[in-house]
């Protein structure tokens, strides 16, 4: 990343922005250290740091944003989607007090025909205090934790077509692979394969609606799911990777 800041100049580049956990691209988790990494380059250069919260924020990976989960602070927050739970269509960024100040002598021209729709805002409001009585980010953590890594960690030890889990709280990615040695995948980037149809044909007629991406499958149940409902979920999905466990050539 720094030698693409570097070749393209510093001073050309207004901010940085990326998914604090990538998610419809494969809940891809940064490793240690890396948004650390972020964080320092952007202070080096001037940089904002903008963190995409849309899909991983309020309480999706267990917390209320992603990004607390490594040691680092964005400058900027986009959100929207958990907000509310979707009830109405809303999204915000938080900023950070730095960048705030400057908008202390100078208005910010930034207003638009609906911002701060009194009834987005609310339904804000009241799902945060839900979110918060109920303890929906602890559950979402502890149970990402106690039932969903767990159990694919199992489905994983059991079937060789999957290559790979990660994810953190309620927001997973399994990839599924045709070989574990050469991780190739079962269906091709860009493309479907008869093996991820059948796949997602099987979860269908079982009663689960899969979110399934090239070669991955998304395990991303709502925050409150139950470990009973997670349990009925995975028996789905392990009838099914059982049911296309011929497409695996690998040894």
């Amino acid at each position: 990343m720094e030698q693409v800041i570097q070749f393209e100049g510093p001073n050309t580049i207004a901010a940085i922005l990326i998914e604090s956990v990538v998610g419809t691209n494969g809940i891809l988790v940064p490793p240690p250290g890396y948004l650390a990494g972020v964080r320092a380059l952007c202070d080096k250069y001037g940089i904002v740091w903008i963190a995409d919260e849309v899909m991983a924020g309020f309480g999706r990976t267990g917390s209320w944003f992603a990004y607390q989960h490594f040691s680092a602070v964005p400058d900027l927050i986009v959100f929207a989607k958990g907000v509310n739970s979707g009830y109405v269509p809303l999204g915000g960024v938080i900023i950070s007090d730095e960048i705030a100040q400057t908008f202390d002598q100078r208005v910010f021209p930034g207003g638009l025909t609906y911002s701060g729709h009194p009834l987005a805002c609310a339904s804000a409001v009241a799902v945060i205090e839900v979110m918060e009585d109920e303890k929906i980010v602890e559950h979402a953590r502890t149970i990402g934790e106690t039932v969903i890594k767990p159990a694919l960690n199992e489905l994983a030890d059991k079937h060789k077509l999957i290559g790979d889990i990660r994810g953190l709280g309620v927001f997973w990615g399994m990839d599924l692979v045709t070989d574990r040695a050469t991780r190739a995948p079962l269906a091709p980037y860009g493309g479907s394969s008869p093996a991820m149809t059948e796949l997602t044909a099987h979860c269908r007629s079982a009663g689960l609606l899969p979110f399934v991406h090239f070669n991955r499958m998304h395990i991303v149940p709502p925050c409150n799911v139950s470990a009973a409902e997670l349990a009925e979920g995975f028996a789905i999905i392990d009838a099914g990777l059982t049911k296309i466990s011929h497409y695996y050539t690998g040894v």
